[in-house]
């Protein structure tokens, strides 16, 4: 169960790390820059040890895998290095001291850029009902005991049996008095209990107890606490984001056409759907070229023809090579997040970027066949057109008070410029989410043509 008040003390704990982040910032900056003046010129091999230091210790918080350790790698060498080269120079202490402020810039940072959130709190209701796919996450939620945890906190249990259409179960709790619902189990099922949540207009909850629960990664759900997400349906806070449809059909995640049918062969595929799909394009085309019967207008006006990969998502996925990759900052712009990757040999002709993102509330896709497709993970097939929309505000969703309440890429900014000022504004009271703009034209674009 959540613990009153821990919302506002985390409100106030990343507070106080945003303001001893950029102190110690400020603090590596001064001391290199006084240590440089005071014994120039030899003093700027220790103001370039600094620097090392400070760009390695920034990268550690700005990336994630491999870019977090080769950042804090040469943040290590060049402290190091600068002990062994500047200790004969009596500059011991001050090149540790450096050491010292960067690590705590390092630590501080992280702290304030963790997402979480504080989210509005929700009355709770009456009559809850969970639905449980004891199948989902090669049985998850039955290792974990969900069914009896969710009894102990008040909640209906609904067994999803195989062949059971999950629809017409949850639309019969809520005609018989369900005031919300919850899902436990993967993001295709998760979509349709959304949907039916969206259509009555309850409050509705992701339980993760599925393979990989990308949307519960993106609303802000701890994926690791299955148990404490049914806290949810007992005091948790609320949120309303948006769906997104294709071709009527709602989906959460996102759409992907081209080599999907490929990339879902793939062993490491639901592991890091999106990441792997963008990897494994070379190799799935090789000299075939892309889906040339595939064919939609650029936010320019544009009719293309042919892609690798078109991806639609339910807002709009952070590719680079940042934090929070593979995840989407924002679910509740009313915007549709499409990332059109092009086939190989095109990009001298086209004279563009291969992977290129906009976002829009509408799109739409020409074919003259059939379009293999992959919905939230599942393998489908589309007729055409195949007409995507986004339904903003669609959807109540509870989360638990002690989860996180925000995507992971939701606070982490992109760029050092960006966290700065992420850093500044978050010290002095503000909104710590990075949210694109409201009110924004009908797309916006990046690397769109």
């Amino acid at each position: 169960m959540s613990r009153p008040g821990r919302p506002r003390t985390r409100v106030r704990g990343r507070r106080t790390a945003a303001a001893v982040a950029l102190a110690a910032a400020a603090w590596v900056l001064v001391l290199s820059v006084a240590a440089a003046l005071d014994d120039f010129p030899r003093g700027l091999l220790l103001l370039a040890c600094g620097a090392l230091v400070a760009a390695g210790a920034w990268q550690g918080v700005l990336r994630r895998g491999w870019g977090r350790v080769a950042g804090l790698a040469v943040a290590g060498v060049a402290l190091t290095g600068g002990v062994v080269v500047l200790a004969d120079s009596g500059y011991r202490r001050t090149v540790l001291l450096l050491g010292l402020g960067a690590l705590v810039w390092h630590a501080a940072a992280r702290s304030a850029f963790r997402p979480d959130v504080e989210l509005p709190a929700a009355e709770r209701p009456r009559r809850p009902v969970v639905v449980v796919n004891p199948r989902s996450g090669d049985g998850r939620a039955v290792r974990t005991g969900l069914a009896a945890a969710a009894r102990e906190r008040g909640i209906d249990v609904l067994e999803l049996r195989p062949g059971e259409d999950l629809a017409a179960l949850v639309r019969g709790a809520v005609e018989a008095g369900a005031d919300a619902v919850g899902m436990a189990g993967g993001d295709g099922s998760q979509a349709v209990v959304a949907a039916v949540a969206a259509e009555a207009g309850l409050p509705y909850a992701c339980i993760p107890s599925g393979t990989r629960n990308h949307f519960a990664l993106d609303l802000g759900v701890d994926r690791t606490d299955v148990v404490g997400a049914l806290d949810a349906l007992v005091d948790g806070g609320e949120r309303v984001v948006d769906l997104a449809e294709v071709n009527g059909r709602v989906f959460v995640n996102n759409v992907s056409l081209g080599v999907y049918a490929q990339a879902v062969q793939e062993g490491g595929y639901r592991a890091a759907k999106v990441r792997t799909l963008l990897a494994t394009v070379p190799e799935a085309l090789g000299a075939r070229g892309g889906a040339q019967d595939l064919r939609w207008t650029t936010p320019g006006g544009r009719t293309m023809q042919g892609a690798a990969v078109v991806l639609v998502g339910n807002g709009q996925y952070r590719l680079a090579g940042a934090a929070g990759a593979g995840t989407r900052p924002a679910v509740d712009q009313g915007l549709l997040g499409v990332t059109v990757v092009d086939p190989p040999g095109s990009r001298e002709r086209r004279g563009r970027r291969p992977v290129r993102q906009w976002a829009t509330p509408e799109f739409r896709v020409e074919a003259t066949q059939p379009v293999a497709a992959g919905v939230d993970g599942e393998a489908t097939v589309l007729a055409p057109p195949v007409t995507f929309r986004s339904r903003p505000a669609a959807l109540r969703v509870r989360i638990a008070a002690h989860h996180p309440g925000a995507s992971p890429s939701a606070i982490e900014p992109v760029g050092a410029l960006a966290a700065l000022r992420a850093l500044a504004r978050i010290a002095g009271g503000g909104d710590p989410r990075q949210l694109p703009p409201r009110g924004a034209p009908a797309a916006r674009q990046r690397d769109a043509v």
